[in-house]
């Protein structure tokens, strides 16, 4: 599935939210749901279970925290839920590439493209936030 076909599958709620300007958060719930098949795949060895449960957790939290770190009122407050998802994001890497003999080349090599742009994106955001102590203004 591609960004594009995914999109139009987001309720219109979760897309009318001021969060889903954020790049990172997009990015993020794409990844969380592209988790979710590749880690049905997993399930079926018992070699790779317990790492198609971390991976799902992981790639979970990452547009958790974007969530719950927008929704804070300092830079301070949020640059800390960013880093936890920047963690969970570098997470995701780690646990794509274990399971490279079971994914197969093509979509660990896209899922590690997509972790590698939302691990960018968030040190970005961190940096921002470190700097900045604003409270900005945002509709449900």
């Amino acid at each position: 599935m591609t960004y594009e076909e995914w999109e139009l599958g987001v309720p219109a709620k979760i897309r009318e939210d001021s969060l889903w300007k954020m790049k990172a958060y997009r990015l993020g719930l794409f990844a969380s749901d592209l988790a979710w098949h590749d880690a049905a795949r997993l399930m079926r060895s018992s070699r790779t279970k317990g790492l198609a449960d971390q991976l799902y957790r992981a790639a979970g939290n990452i547009s958790s925290n974007f969530a719950e770190g927008y929704s804070r009122n300092t830079g301070k407050d949020r640059a800390r839920f960013y880093e936890y998802a920047l963690g969970s994001a570098r997470e995701v890497r780690d646990w794509y590439f274990k399971g490279r003999h079971a994914l197969g080349k093509p979509v660990v090599d896209h899922r590690i493209e997509l972790s590698t742009e939302i691990i960018c994106l968030a040190i970005r955001m961190v940096a921002h936030e470190r700097r900045t102590n604003r409270t900005p203004m945002r509709s449900p």
